[in-house]
């Protein structure tokens, strides 16, 4: 069955979701400790949903919000669930901005 396994994305494809540059996730799995995606028998990084929420935590944190990484670690040391909370209401208000632009479009 298709569905029944679960998707996982490389590095590259990671860092495109967010538009940057690879190393920098590198960097941040060297930083944050939720940070730790499975690897492949090659050693490549095999990133799930989960991991991916968890890179767009900090990405959040740490690119629209602009904490420092040190700031970034305290916050998701006390606030974990009240961030990540906002983190996903935030998200799925962009994506349902996305989803009105698309339909302004095509009226």
């Amino acid at each position: 069955m298709e569905g029944s396994q679960p998707k996982y994305y490389n590095i590259g494809e990671a860092a495109k979701m967010f538009k940057v540059a690879t190393s920098l996730i590198r960097y941040w799995e060297s930083e944050f400790d939720i940070l730790q995606p499975g690897k492949d028998e090659k050693g490549n990084r095999q990133y799930t949903e989960e991991d991916i929420e968890k890179l767009r935590l900090v990405y959040h944190l740490v690119k629209e919000k602009g904490y420092t990484l040190k700031g970034a670690k305290i916050v998701l040391a006390s606030e974990d669930d009240t961030i990540q909370q906002q983190m996903e209401l935030l998200h799925s208000l962009k994506k349902v901005r996305s989803l009105l632009t698309e339909l302004r479009e095509k009226i």
